[in-house]
């Protein structure tokens, strides 16, 4: 049995592209009154939005590839982990076979050749597991990278979005401080917006 409509709640859903759309149509209401003060806290109110939708959808992408990397430097230690525990069992099957040719007998020289051939074959799987490792470092690298920026671009959006809210609040109340505020949130999103992408 489904609740009556006052009481169903829909799922809320943060969409920067829409946000922007709407903050858009709300300034160009502000922007028909033809108070000129209006009509420039209208346009903070655009450009912020517009600012915001960027740094949001900046920092999605970021985290996503941060959690990329992140999954991906797994697989590659798990595979130099393989790397390395097959390096482990060649080198045991090279002594045992290094043994039983140094015992001599009929297939002495059969056993030092599998014995030679697990030693070129160990260079082979060690040269494996540290191109692996490599990899993993480069990964863990990356993911970092990718997270610092993501933290970022997390205070940019939210200072352009409280510089969205201030400038809606000035248009109501007409008080330049609060614009001023907005300004100055707006500024601080910008700087931490290119602080996330500057090495």
């Amino acid at each position: 049995m489904s609740l009556p409509s006052p009481f169903r709640q829909e799922p809320m859903s943060h969409d920067p592209a829409l946000d922007a759309h709407e903050h858009r149509e709300h300034a160009e209401e502000a922007a028909h009154a033809h108070d000129p003060f209006i009509s420039r806290v209208s346009i903070t109110v655009a450009l912020l939005a517009v600012l915001a939708a960027a740094a949001g959808s900046l920092e999605t992408v970021e985290g996503g590839e941060a959690i990329t990397s992140s999954s991906e430097s797994v697989l590659a230690q798990d595979k130099a982990t393989d790397a390395w525990n097959e390096y482990q069992a060649d080198s045991l099957k090279r002594h045992l076979y290094g043994i039983a040719a140094k015992q001599g007998g009929l297939h002495a020289d059969e056993f030092r050749k599998v014995a030679d051939d697990q030693s070129a074959k160990q260079k082979s799987v060690r040269a494996d597991a540290a191109r692996d490792e490599q990899e993993r470092d480069r990964l863990v690298k990356e993911s970092a990278e990718h997270e610092r920026r993501h933290h970022w671009l997390t205070g940019a959006a939210t200072l352009l979005e409280i510089g969205i809210a201030l400038s809606t609040v000035t248009i109501i109340t007409r008080r330049r401080p609060l614009w001023f505020g907005a300004l100055g949130l707006g500024i601080a999103g910008i700087v931490l917006l290119a602080i996330a992408y500057l090495p």
